[in-house]
Formats: C-alpha cells, sequence, structure tokens
C-alpha cells in the first residue's frame, strides 16, 4: 500500500495545526478535510461515523500515532487526510502517550476488507520511531508529501 497514493495529494496534509487542541477537536478538523475530498458526505455525517468508531475503541495506536477511520455509504474508494499537531492530544491510547500524528481513513461501506490491509500497512509505517520523527520536523504540507513519497518508494 501507498500511504502518499491515499492522499492523493499534498491538499489533503495540515502540518503543525494548533488549533485541533482535544480528540473531539482533531476528529472534527479532520472530518472536514476527508469531507472536502468525497463531495458526497459532509463533514457532520464523516464526524459522526469517525466518532462512532472511536467510540468502539481507541485509534490511537501508541507513540504519538492515531489512524481513526470508518466506513461510510457512498463513496467507492478509500479516502484519506493527515494531519500534524503542535500539541499532542489525550487520544485514549493504549500507552497513555498524547497523539500528534493523525491519519485518517474513510472505506466504502461495502469494502471487502482492503482496508484492513491498509492499516495494516499504516501501523507499520508508523510504529517506525525514524518516519515519525522526520514526519513531525516537517511543517510544510508539500515537504511531507514529498516524504511520504518516498516511503512508499522504499
Amino acid at each position: 500500500m501507498l500511504i502518499a497514493a491515499l492522499l492523493v495529494h499534498a491538499d489533503n496534509i495540515q502540518c503543525h495545526d494548533s488549533s485541533a487542541t482535544s480528540k473531539k477537536r482533531v476528529i472534527e478538523k479532520i472530518s472536514h478535510q476527508l469531507a472536502a475530498n468525497t463531495g458526497l458526505i459532509s463533514a457532520d455525517a464523516v464526524f459522526d461515523a469517525l466518532f462512532d468508531r472511536e467510540r468502539l475503541g481507541s485509534t490511537g495506536l501508541g507513540k504519538g500515532v492515531a489512524i481513526p477511520h470508518a466506513r461510510v455509504p457512498r463513496i467507492t474508494h478509500t479516502i484519506a487526510a493527515m494531519l500534524t499537531l503542535n500539541q499532542p492530544v489525550d487520544f485514549d491510547a493504549e500507552d497513555k502517550e498524547d497523539v500528534d500524528i493523525i491519519f485518517a481513513l474513510l472505506v466504502p461501506e461495502d469494502d471487502g476488507g482492503d482496508h484492513l490491509e491498509h492499516l495494516a500497512s499504516l501501523v507499520t509505517t508508523f510504529r517506525e520511531p525514524k518516519i515519525c520523527q522526520k514526519i513531525r520536523e516537517i511543517d510544510d504540507a508539500n515537504k511531507m508529501f514529498d516524504l511520504l513519497l518516498a516511503i512508499d518508494d522504499d
């Protein structure tokens, strides 16, 4: 799976956001990014889907990373957005570390399991401390996209 391919372009990345100061605000912020990519689903509907999934269990992976995700109707392919934060927020991660890297996915309601492969690949990538450190250092969406393209090529 190619991370940059899921994001499609740098417009789907926000670096060093300072307005998302809680888990709810993070999900709200990334819901707007994802909704803008669908043209079919409102940000409120995306928020509800992501927050409902979050109620089942935190999508905080640990080590400062979260991958909120949800199945939604009316989309035909996986949609992704990425957000990094100036100040980490509590995401109820199992390791109790606050989160500052968020990679969100919306998958078609009838997805046969491709999203599980995407999630597994994302988890593997974001468990690499060197990759996360590089991500945390970048403050420009285009540079972040270039980094993700380079990671995809490895």
